[in-house]
């Protein structure tokens, strides 16, 4: 099949995984998984999501194709033939307005890497499970990433054999699901049918011959009753690390490789259910899940003469080893039923876990090593023993939501139809913790006490706590929350015959800042059968999440000259904040708008053309990397005590480098269109075709900078570098190109993504560095044995494409240090080609 659902009857929209086309223009061939079955197979899908509830409505049995904004449903066998394993990366493959960053040498964003639509943050889009909030992520992305300074959502904590569809919903969208939904609702929907086990076995590696990927997955289905269900997903995966560093020319002699720059090593274990028994006139239903994840990612290299470093445990230097554990729980309990003959109700409650652990291996803390025994008698020499492995901390976020939802129709005289009327309450209870790590990976000596003079090998003060991703202390320690509730109400109504209305207003009130009211209005009119315009118009906003409100760290990160410095990442309204005059935060606040065309003139042919704009002020960052003056206002040299100084003042009793914070500093301004066009074809000998064409273009600008500082104006609070992060980050164009064909018991997928450029200059200030755009092709062939077996074999970026390498000269010294292709900004990765193998089967 297409990436479609396909709906071929004269007159229906083609009920498609991008239906309402984000910026794209993408082809793709597509047919049925056997030739002698295809045209049943067509009518039970097209059947099946007619009557499927879809995102972005809530009137009872509105599908994709009728809705007022556009939503794309990708479906099961989409997903399974994308040849990747994860739903990340199955997502960048298939929606183009969808972000899948790769990066490394990042810490926690090795293992859980951001997803983002439309350009924008990874907290800037909303996930749901079954139409229900799926809780966000722990760990927050302090990195120079793509979502900088955001904890969205672990979308990679759900297995790809559980899921039906996912249903992507490409339109502000917080009047109706509340915080988060600025640039769009992502609601992933489980699979439920019974009396049927399908599973399947994949294996695969780069043409390098790294990066060897095994995975395994089951589904099973068992019947409660008559009409009761239980689903049930156990899935397994292991990838190896890749690595594309070059040598290291500068740090060691002679040069060698001393940086592993690809993806971590990672191992993956899913149990997840989903289920529903009929009792009384209603259904009690549950879902939910557990994964555990595993990574093994790598800093920065510690050359051998580096204060850093202990010559006598690391004669050559050192790679510290960041070992990372992710635990995931989510479970949903509901009760629906109907509410008089027309209306029924929803009540569910809904708690999920997300926890993040580090562990930090092949390293040391250099202040334990070379700490005197005696502070008062040097002779007395020094310890000469440190840890080379600890904890260094966890995260831990917990979120509990209640909802209460009843909907129907009410007769109220207008045109000839009823008004679809949805009101509802939602409780949610959010919390975060940090637990500290092990003493010796955050302390300085073994009694933490500054004071104590301690030297490392090359004199300088020897810095404290594990090298590589230094630990969580108590002070950092926080088990801290928030509660909100809601209010909503969305109405829709086909007020003609050819015209649909909408409207919806949530009111939502939080308790650490208060209230905020938003709204939506939205429309579609059908001139004919094969043209309708649609549009919306909607105000939103996004809460502070409570790991931006919570979080502090104090690490080891580069500086904007290159050199590893500690750094402190200060919590929000903290000391160092308020010294500084940055205020508490504040929620960010949006308009939105989408209009679009769609046009089906009925001969298996569909085009849809959405244009959108997302203001949003009061954006939540990260701010730049804050360092102490080295001239004073006055034009002398700085020392902690000078006035003239004021940011080495208020950094110098921390003994950090540099410091950065959450604040409210930003405005912005995104605008794209999406196209959408699909054609498909029957032959007479039962062959298929569908070709679809995508095109997705996104600009995103800052349009204000500014800081609540007199210390720090707003070019310093938010630099160039960061503003060029969010502005040319991510591509501004993505298409895909796609078809697949099938005869017989063949099938032939043939998959074309190009990604626009990316730059950056985090690593190299006021040196914008830019990577071109690429096409990557991807190539799959399968055949089934029968209706219980099928194989496909297959490539990704058949063609070994890279991204461009780092300029050699103006990337200076990242090229030379071994980082070849670059890092922060990198759509695709720098792994090349992926071959693969995959077995399908069921009973």
């Amino acid at each position: 099949m297409s990436r479609r659902y396909v709906s071929r009857p004269q007159g229906r929209v083609w009920v498609s995984a991008r239906h309402c086309g984000t910026a794209i223009f993408g082809l793709s061939m597509a047919l049925a998984a056997n030739a002698q079955d295809s045209a049943s197979a067509d009518q039970q899908k097209a059947k099946t999501l007619e009557g499927v509830q879809v995102v972005g409505s809530r009137a009872k049995d509105r599908t994709a194709a009728e809705t007022p904004a556009p939503v794309d449903v990708i479906g099961r066998e989409q997903l399974e033939n994308a040849g990747v394993v994860e739903v990340g990366q199955a997502l960048q493959m298939l929606e183009p307005s969808f972000n899948f960053s790769r990066t490394f040498v990042s810490d926690g964003t090795d293992t859980i890497r951001p997803a983002t639509l439309r350009g924008l943050g990874p907290d800037q889009v909303l996930v749901l499970v079954n139409g229900k909030r799926r809780h966000q992520q722990a760990l927050v992305n302090v990195q120079q990433t793509i979502g900088r300074g955001s904890a969205g959502t672990d979308i990679n904590a759900i297995p790809i054999s559980a899921i039906e569809r996912i249903e992507v919903l490409r339109d502000g969208a917080a009047a109706q699901y509340g915080s988060d939904a600025i640039s769009g609702v992502i609601n992933i929907v489980l699979k439920k049918q019974v009396g049927e086990t399908t599973g399947s076995v994949t294996a695969g590696q780069t043409y390098k011959g790294d990066g060897f990927t095994r995975q395994g997955g089951i589904n099973t289905g068992l019947r409660l009753g008559q009409d009761g269900y239980l689903n049930l997903t156990a899935e397994y995966r292991h990838r190896d690390p890749t690595n594309r560093a070059g040598p290291d020319s500068l740090r060691v002699s002679p040069p060698r490789v001393t940086q592993k720059l690809g993806d971590a090593d990672t191992k993956d274990a899913y149990f997840w259910l989903n289920g529903g028994l009929p009792i009384a006139r209603g259904e009690l239903y549950w879902f939910g899940g557990i994964s555990q994840r595993k990574g093994d990612s790598y800093g920065f290299f510690r050359p051998a003469g580096d204060n850093r470093t202990i010559p006598s445990l690391y004669p050559n230097g050192f790679l510290p080893n960041i070992a990372t554990n992710v635990k995931d729980a989510s479970l949903a309990v509901g009760y629906r039923g109907p509410l008089g003959d027309k209306w029924d109700y929803d009540i569910s409650l809904i708690h999920g876990r997300s926890q993040f652990g580090f562990d930090e291996r092949n390293s040391a803390n250099v202040s334990w090593w070379y700490e005197p025994r005696d502070p008062a008698n040097p002779a007395a020499g020094i310890y000469g023993a440190s840890p080379t492995s600890a904890n260094t901390g966890t995260l831990r976020l917990n979120e509990t939501t209640f909802n209460a939802d009843v909907r129907g129709p009410i007769d109220w005289g207008v045109g000839n139809d009823a008004l679809n009327l949805a009101l509802g309450f939602e409780w949610r209870r959010d919390s975060y913790q940090i637990l500290p790590g092990d003493p010796v990976s955050y302390t300085y000596g073994r009694t933490d006490n500054r004071g104590i003079p301690i030297y490392g090998q090359t004199g300088d003060i020897a810095q404290p706590g594990m090298q590589g991703f230094p630990g969580f202390s108590p002070t950092e320690a926080v088990n801290l929350g928030r509660h909100n509730i809601a209010f909503y109400v969305d109405a829709e109504s086909q007020v003609t015959q050819r015209l649909l209305l909408g409207a919806a207003v949530r009111h939502e009130h939080y308790s650490d800042f208060g209230g905020t009211t938003t709204g939506k209005v939205s429309l579609r009119f059908d001139a004919n059968d094969s043209f309708a315009v649609r549009g919306t118009l909607a105000t939103g906003f996004r809460a502070p999440g409570v790991q931006q409100l919570f979080y502090s760290q104090r690490s080891t990160n580069l500086d904007p000259s290159g050199t590893l410095t500690d750094t402190l990442t200060a919590r929000q309204n903290s000391a160092v904040t308020r010294a500084f005059g940055i205020q508490p935060l504040k929620q960010e606040t949006s308009h939105s708008g989408t209009a679009g065309i769609v046009y089906k003139p009925g001969n298996d042919f569909t085009l849809t053309v959405d244009v959108f704009r997302i203001d949003i002020k009061n954006r939540i960052i990260f701010s730049s990397n804050i360092v102490p003056e080295s001239v004073g206002t006055d034009g002398n040299p700085c020392a902690a005590n000078n006035a003239n100084c004021p940011i080495r003042g208020i950094l110098a009793p921390f003994g950090v480098g540099q410091v950065l914070f959450f604040t409210n500093a930003i405005d912005t301004r995104t605008k794209g269109i999406d196209v959408v066009a699909e054609k498909g074809f029957r032959f007479d000998d039962n062959s298929t075709l569908d070709l679809t064409a995508l095109l997705n273009y996104n600009k995103t600008e800052v349009t204000k900078r500014k800081s609540q500082s007199a210390i720090l104006p707003p070019d310093k609070l938010f630099d160039d570098t960061q503003v060029t992060l969010i502005e040319q980050g991510q591509p501004r164009v993505h298409h895909i190109l796609q078809g697949v064909y099938h005869t017989g018991p063949w099938d032939f997928t043939l998959r074309g993504n190009y990604f626009g450029p990316v730059s950056g200059q985090g690593f190299t200030p006021g040196v914008v560095q830019t990577w071109g755009g690429k096409w990557l092709a991807d190539l799959a062939l399968g055949y089934r044995f029968s209706r219980n077996l099928k194989l496909t074999v297959g490539a990704d970026n058949v063609f070994d494409t890279y991204p461009d390498k780092w300029d050699p000269v103006r990337g200076a010294p990242f090229p030379q240090l071994g980082f070849v292709y670059g890092w922060e900004t990198l759509p695709f990765g720098v792994n090349g080609g992926y071959y693969y193998a995959r077995l399908d089967f069921k009973f």
